[in-house]
């Protein structure tokens, strides 16, 4: 620990050496995660703008090889990349609202000390994360509720998180003081109005950081509508990138050796392709959401 000297109004910090030791391994172990990271991370995008041929050979590190466009224009010419791209886009969107809404109003009434059978609700929320229909009901719900190959068949039966509602519980309880509603009930405001003019833009933090998760699963998701969607026309981007790498498999199997090798090298391609196209609008999201996300995550994580 630091210890602090005052002498002649001066103030000098003397610290002790294991304070140094503890500082240095913490830069070395940031220095190590960001190693880590970015190392996948460069040989990923040199490998999208590398040739076939050097992806298989090995020559590809953390540089293009042969530099070529060969990967992103058969993808980016692809007929449903771009229907794909703008479906991707509406469920995310249109999910990630609904699933805004959903974790407030669930969560504020939940953070209330006030609620009775809040402790009961709470159980019943947390059990889900245990244990759950499975597929097959999932699947004759959706389909006996006529949501089949809908939108609503990809945004509803995910509509709430119940890791995203108990931080946004906690971070309801943590933040935002009993006091304040007392104020604001002697001033005539009811439940709805607090929680709409008082809780929500005091929330902001918080708020942000459901949109990021929820946007990022919404967006990575494939395997809902995989089961849910039946039209291509309807699929999402990462469900396409997912259709053209299964064709790929599959187009080389009446060919000769030559054919397929080559056939093999595009879909080697193609798969550090897809990486790089399905993670841009994700990457391009986050700086925009990064000063609430920490806050929000940290405040929200802390016990009520």
């Amino acid at each position: 620990m630091a210890k602090e000297i005052k002498n002649n109004k001066k103030v000098r910090y003397y610290t002790k050496w294991n304070d140094h030791l503890y500082m240095a391994l913490v830069h070395v172990l940031c220095a190590v995660s960001v190693v880590c990271i970015l190392v996948p991370l460069i040989f990923v995008v040199a490998a999208s703008f590398s040739s076939p041929k050097a992806l298989l050979s090995g020559k590809v590190y953390l540089w293009p090889v042969d530099f070529t466009l060969r990967g992103y224009n058969m993808l980016l010419g692809h007929k449903l990349l771009i229907s794909g791209f703008l479906n991707s886009i509406l469920y995310t969107v249109v999910g990630t609202v609904i699933n805004v809404v959903m974790t407030v109003l669930a969560a504020y009434p939940l953070s209330r000390r006030d609620l009775a059978i809040r402790n009961p609700v709470m159980f019943l929320f947390t059990f889900t994360m245990l244990f759950s229909g499975g597929m097959i009901p999932s699947y004759m719900l959706v389909k006996n509720l006529h949501m089949l190959d809908t939108i609503w068949a990809v945004v509803m039966p995910t509509a709430l998180s119940v890791w995203n509602l108990i931080i946004t519980r906690t971070y309801f309880q943590s933040t935002i003081p009993q006091e304040i509603l007392d104020s604001a009930s002697v001033d005539g405001c009811d439940d709805f109005k607090f929680l709409i003019k008082i809780c929500i833009p005091l929330a902001t933090p918080i708020l942000a950081v459901n949109v990021l998760l929820y946007a990022v699963g919404h967006w990575n998701s494939y395997f809902n509508e995989m089961m849910y969607l039946n039209t291509t026309t309807k699929f999402p981007l990462q469900l396409v990138m997912r259709e053209i790498l299964m064709n790929m498999n599959t187009a080389g199997m009446s060919m000769d050796v030559t054919k397929q090798l080559e056939i093999q090298e595009t879909k080697y391609l193609l798969q550090y392709t897809t990486i790089i196209v399905g993670s841009v609008p994700v990457m391009l999201l986050y700086p925009l959401v990064q000063k609430y996300f920490v806050k929000g995550i940290m405040v929200g994580a802390i016990k009520g």
